[in-house]
């Protein structure tokens, strides 16, 4: 079972256009709503694919109602943790002519009893399976806070049984960087940030072992959107391997995608980090092929996969 942690739940709806302009009242020509958040991503894709897993999140107010009902109706299993704040929303915005532009509302950070409700969850499903991984995707606003320091506890507890998988950025990639985190996944600018701007010239190999020395983490992915993606790990050197090229539609969703693949790989197919992003990658081009997440057709995966598994 891999558990998907979402810190930051969004109410997303889409509005498609001929074509737009900002500062004018346009109408557009097709709307829908979806949840985002990056675990939810991970946990629908993990879901198709036939893996067993849950989306753990937090929600409050109408929007979360909205969430929930479309978790429900999408069929992802899922556990929601009440909290007070609504639910944050956003909006994208597509049209053929333009850009897709997404604008996102505030960050609501979860309360403390949300917070506590999910550390209970999590020591109960620690105590009765030892196959469980947990995977913290996206931002977690107040991941440093009071409120949060007994699931960080509790998280870090996950890591040392090597049950942890960290997709995040800002505080809480910092503090999983000083965990024996199983696995990071991280893009091509979080990994610059990490090691500094006097770095950027080195070579990518090079600067991903100084990485893998430093920091106690056991396996590491970076990506770079359609450039290559580096791996390696404590038993591993750095290496990379070129993603499967594909006319973009949308790379939204692209990297849950394949963190969703790279766990199924690694997780429940025992394979090695690279056997696990070999496999990944189809799954990967395949979402950027097309304008949903995790909604491309899998008997139509570009090579060396062409059919369902």
């Amino acid at each position: 079972m891999i558990i998907t942690l979402t810190g930051n739940l969004l109410a997303e709806r889409t509005f498609e256009f001929e074509r737009w302009s900002p500062g004018k009242t346009q109408r557009a020509t097709r709307e829908y709503f979806q949840v985002g958040g990056k675990g939810i991503n991970v946990s629908k894709m993990l879901q198709r694919i036939r893996a067993s897993t849950t989306a753990w999140c937090f929600a409050g107010g109408s929007s979360g109602a909205d969430c929930e009902r479309w978790l429900v109706e999408k069929q992802i299993p899922h556990r929601i943790f009440a909290t007070q704040h609504a639910t944050r929303t956003g909006l994208v915005v597509r049209s053929a002519s333009e850009s897709e532009t997404t604008f996102l509302g505030p960050d609501r950070a979860p309360d403390a009893e949300a917070l506590a409700e999910c550390v209970d969850a999590l020591r109960q499903d620690s105590n009765r399976s030892g196959s469980h991984v947990l995977a913290l995707c996206g931002s977690f606003p107040g991941w440093l806070g009071e409120d949060a320091e007994a699931l960080r506890e509790t998280v870090k507890a996950w890591a040392h049984e090597r049950k942890f998988v960290a997709d995040t950025y800002g505080p809480p990639l910092a503090w999983a960087l000083e965990q024996p985190t199983f696995l990071i996944k991280i893009n091509r600018d979080e990994f610059d940030a990490l090691t500094g701007p006097g770095q950027k010239a080195r070579p990518m190999n090079e600067r991903l072992n100084d990485a893998i020395a430093r920091w106690p983490v056991l396996n590491w992915i970076v990506t770079d959107g359609p450039g290559p993606v580096w791996y390696g790990g404590k038993d591993m050197p750095a290496a990379e391997i070129d993603p499967i090229p594909v006319e973009e539609v949308s790379a939204t969703g692209s990297g849950d995608v394949l963190l969703a693949c790279v766990l199924e790989g690694l997780v429940n197919r025992q394979l090695p980090l690279g056997e696990a992003l070999t496999f990944a990658l189809p799954y990967a081009a395949a979402n950027a092929a097309d304008a949903g997440v995790a909604e491309f057709e899998l008997n139509n995966l570009p090579a060396p996969r062409s059919v369902q598994p």
